[in-house]
């Protein structure tokens, strides 16, 4: 049930980016079901990239957020999306981002989000 939690708050997050950025843009689609499709397949890569690369990211560049008082995590949650877009890249549900700073600033609106979502949403913490 968690994974689902986080699965529908990245899919919520990601077409908030979608919807506010020009860089950010979801596989152009023709109808409201196949955008739903499209949300659905990048909102669960991103969801899996989270879950299983950006820890093992998170430990081996632990000195970067020692010396940057935490900042560094913009720089994660950046990389992160653009490890989902190119992974993405390679089916007809694509995410393509423009740049890193277009990623830094999604990635900031994405981590704000899913963290307003997550007090909102009832559940164990």
């Amino acid at each position: 049930m968690r994974f689902v939690i986080r699965l529908l708050v990245n899919a919520a997050a990601i077409w908030l980016c979608d919807w506010l950025f020009g860089g950010i843009a979801l596989a152009p689609s023709s109808s409201t079901g196949q955008m739903i499709l499209s949300l659905a397949v990048v909102a669960l890569v991103f969801t899996l990239v989270n879950m299983l690369v950006k820890p093992v990211v998170k430990v081996l560049s632990l000195p970067f957020y020692i010396i940057t008082l935490g900042l560094f995590f913009l720089v994660v949650n950046a990389l992160m999306l653009l490890l989902t877009g190119w992974i993405t890249s390679f089916t007809n549900f694509g995410l393509s981002v423009d740049g890193f700073g277009t990623a830094v600033v999604a990635g900031v609106v994405i981590a704000v989000v899913s963290w307003l979502l997550h007090l909102v949403i009832p559940g164990k913490r």
